[in-house]
């Protein structure tokens, strides 16, 4: 029997798929669309395992629904503007985009070898001016909305990169991509204004009812709704200053004020200027970053004012005022009241500063001389020592009734706030969209006309010089517009712009006057299927939702304000790290096993310490080449491994036994179909056999059910069942009138799994025709037997089979005649049985 040769037969499908444009998308409105896009990647050199994972997670629901009828649209485009390129191309003297385009052309040919049904004529790049000049008049149309708008504004600056970085990309404190710890940058920003859709991105999350909990509960904490009260603290000492407001979501906690803490940049740092241990405290601030992350881990360090504030609630109290590194201007009012008793940040402060820390929650379970000692106590409970507070439960009553007394006192009123902020998109750097506007004299913003986008980058420009690299390209700098010499902006918008409207782009890729066609986004959109990390569900997946409802805004010709309609997060592939004596990273094909221990292979005196399976990354060098896997063992084996393992959501452990199993059950496959094809020509087929007939209705709807519910590994356990029946079906079976039949719509369920395989199998039988999703007959699996396991006090003891959904005593009738199972419970006291309907029955007997 001939082994199944991958190679040849792989390449032939492949250049078939390309030469045809099978995958073309065809729109036929009388049939039901099918978008379906995974996130699309950043052109890195070469593909990695986890673009393996997540585009045939796609690929198999892109060609199942093709299958079924649907017209489908499943793209590919590449995310390729970001400072990798840049930093790639000046260390290597490159230009971006060349190093760019020949990192798009690499991936996109391996890519194809997995045997991916994209359409590739939609193919689109970030840093193609086609592309950009659209975004660029998104700029323009937003800035015309007041959606864009440009302040002078700390930032997250990252020092290595040299650009600012949006919240969401700095990483307990350090930059997303250098790891540098990030500072405080005081710059002239251009921001989205997201915030003015806080709650409209919240509400729609409730929508949002096939999206995964875990990132819906991730975007509404970062959004980040909160209720609580507006404070102004009269205040004392020796400058012109009569109060400070500010917010707090724990009102109740007043009586446990020791402090009031303000932001470096509060108006009242006016007053202190000329101060040269306010500027050195003030430099000392600019070390700890903007975001929330970096205050949390950094140093928490005040400047103490001569200013005291008095407790609304308790006049006779009077507290001193701080600076304090912690508190940021665009939070609240720029001020915060500090309860050291109940907050690990203020207790923090407090120890530093010896300053006073009260009790005034208790735990429910601890009595009125519960007192703070050790940390802050930030848990629920009675509130004691607060006078007309005490005995309210915190803060689940004491809230709103310190709001109403302070409202009644007019001393606060209530308010909700949101932890969102509006989104910078200035970055300093050359590789990325260039921003559309240019400035006067006076410093005033003019927008580029659209009749001259693109604004395009300069060509060869040398990117070894401090800081953005367009500062220095004066000719490029320099635009007339209506007969004014004017200075075009320098920075360049974050990527993150660039990926928050693509799946608009793939709906109209060759439209020039607009990004995308009003009849072709109200066929295609929403994404019905979008597929990605869970570690986009907050920068990508959020800023993907506001543009939407940014372009919608003040809009009567769109009307779609979420994006992805269904979104499926897929895990992570893993594999084990290595290390050498020195601590240094080895990649697996630097080690060698011998006798179940690992050495550095060729140095048998040099032993490799094991670590955990981990994500691949180049950094850990834990990584499998994709492409070295799919020339030794074949596109099908290395799609089969990597969907087999674990629930697609889950992470999946490389195992390089996995991927040879895979293989050989490939060409287990192929001996399987050579015997079926002599059957098919040899026997007698006078006769019909239901046996298979309700195998294949079977194995039909289990494959169907799983695709529809992302069962992606119970669907590789159903195609193992498949070729165990058909194996000892065509043994034990002469008269088989219909096996080619019912052998043909199990391939075709096969095909979206392993296409290369099925296709050659099906054209090797001789079907030609177009091929679509066989049907089952419900009433056929009305009939279906199932296993039921006999227990006794819980051990296996039979296994029985029966028709499915028979009740208990049903099942007893036929353990009656079991004399295994009598053996067991003759003569003994049963207690009680327990029953699961089609799964188990369990004696438990004394």
């Amino acid at each position: 029997m001939s082994r199944y040769n991958f190679q040849d037969i792989e390449k032939k499908w492949q250049k078939y798929w390309e030469d045809n444009k099978s995958f073309k998308t065809v729109i036929n409105k009388k049939k039901k669309k099918f978008y379906c896009l995974e996130m699309f990647p950043y052109p890195s050199g070469k593909i990695h395992m986890g673009h393996v994972r997540n585009y045939t997670i796609g690929d198999v629901l892109a060609r199942y629904k093709g299958l079924l009828g649907f017209n489908v649209l499943h793209p590919m485009g590449w995310d390729a503007f970001g400072m990798p390129a840049e930093n790639a191309a000046r260390d290597n003297n490159l230009d971006p985009k060349v190093w760019t385009n020949t990192n798009i052309n690499t991936m996109k040919n391996q890519l194809k070898k997995l045997g991916l049904s994209i359409d590739w004529d939609r193919e689109i790049s970030t840093c193609s001016e086609e592309y950009y000049k659209h975004q660029q008049t998104f700029f323009l149309e937003l800035l015309e909305k007041k959606l864009v708008y440009r302040k002078e504004n700390y930032v997250n600056w990252d020092p290595v990169d040299q650009t600012v970085l949006a919240n969401e990309q700095v990483i307990d404190g350090k930059g997303w991509r250098s790891g540098a710890v990030v500072e405080r940058k005081k710059l002239n920003q251009w921001f989205f204004n997201i915030s003015k859709f806080s709650q409209e991105l919240l509400d729609g999350l409730d929508k949002l009812d096939k999206w995964p909990n875990k990132v819906k509960t991730m975007q509404k904490n970062w959004i980040g709704k909160s209720f609580g009260c507006e404070i102004e603290f009269k205040v004392k000492g020796d400058l012109p200053v009569d109060n400070i407001k500010c917010f707090t979501t724990r009102p109740d906690t007043l009586f446990g004020f020791s402090f009031l803490a303000v932001s470096v940049d509060h108006p009242i740092s006016n007053y202190f200027k000329d101060n040269k241990e306010f500027l050195k405290f003030k430099e000392e601030c600019s070390k700890t970053g903007t975001t929330e992350e970096a205050i949390a881990v950094g140093d928490k360090i005040g400047f103490k004012t001569n200013l005291e504030a008095i407790n609304p609630l308790d006049t006779s109290q009077k507290v001193p005022v701080y600076f304090a590194n912690f508190v940021l201007m665009d939070y609240g009012f720029g001020a915060v009241f500090g309860c050291p008793g109940h907050d690990q940040r203020d207790f923090d402060f407090a120890k530093k500063y010896k300053l006073q820390i009260k009790t005034v929650v208790r735990p429910y379970d601890k009595d009125e001389n519960f007192k703070v000692s050790n940390e802050a106590y930030a848990g629920p409970g009675i509130i004691i020592n607060s006078k007309f507070l005490n005995g309210y439960e915190a803060p689940t009553n004491s809230v709103i009734e310190t709001i109403k007394v302070l409202e009644e006192k007019n001393l606060g009123k209530k308010k909700i706030n949101f932890r969102l902020k509006d989104w910078g998109v200035s970055r300093q750097r050359y590789w990325g969209c260039p921003i559309p506007v240019a400035y006067d004299d006076k410093g005033q913003v003019h927008a580029i006309p659209k009749s001259m986008l693109p604004v395009k980058l300069p060509e060869k420009i040398n990117l070894k010089v401090k800081g953005n690299p367009l500062d220095s390209q004066k000719n490029w700098k320099e635009v007339i517009i209506d007969g004014k010499k004017l200075i075009r902006e320098t920075d360049t918008l974050d990527t993150f712009v660039c990926s928050s409207w693509y799946y608009l782009r793939f709906c109209s890729p060759n439209e020039n006057n607009h990004g995308f066609k009003k009849e072709d986004i109200d066929y295609w959109m929403p994404v019905d299927q979008y597929i990605g990390g869970v570690e986009h569900a907050i920068l990508h997946l959020l800023y993907s939702r506001f543009f939407m409802r940014a372009i919608n805004y003040e809009n009567n010709n769109f009307n779609i304000t979420e994006p992805f309609q269904s979104l499926f997060t897929q895990g992570m592939v893993c594999h084990e790290t290595y290390k050498d004596e020195k601590n240094n990273w080895l990649s697996p094909d630097e080690i060698e096993k011998i006798d179940n221990q690992f050495f550095v292979k060729g140095k048998l005196d040099k032993p490799v310490k094991v670590g955990p399976s981990e994500s691949m990354s180049k950094s850990k060098k834990n990584v499998i080449d994709p492409e070295f896997i799919i020339k030794n063992y074949g596109a099908d084996s290395v799609r089969l491994f990597i969907l087999s393992d674990s629930p697609p959501e889950k992470d999946v452990q490389w195992s390089e036994q996995g991927m040879i199993s895979s293989y050989k059950f490939i060409q287990k496959l192929w001996s399987l179909h050579k015997e079926i094809k002599i059957k098919i020509s040899n026997e007698n087929k006078e006769k019909q056999n239901n046996e298979i007939d309700k195998f294949t209705n079977q194995i039909i709807s289990k494959i169907t059910i799983n695709l529809e519910k992302f069962n992606y590994n119970v669907i590789i356990a159903n195609m193992y069942e498949s070729y165990n029946f058909l194996i000892d079906f065509i043994k034990k079976n002469k008269n088989l009138n219909n096996l080619e039949e019912n052998y043909k719509k199990i391939l075709v369920c096969f095909s979206p799994v392993i296409p290369h395989f099925a296709n050659e199998c099906l054209v090797d039988l001789g079907f030609k025709e177009n091929i679509d999703w066989p049907k089952y007959d419900k009433k056929l699996l009305d009939e279906e037997k199932v296993n039921i396991v006999i227990q006794i006090n819980g051990k296996k003891r039979e296994i029985i089979q029966i028709k499915k959904d028979a009740n208990e005593k049903e099942i007893l009738t036929i353990i009656k005649n079991n004399d295994k199972i009598q053996n067991f419970i003759k003569n003994k006291d049963v207690v009680k049985k327990v029953f699961v309907p089609n799964k188990i029955l369990n004696y438990i007997i004394k």
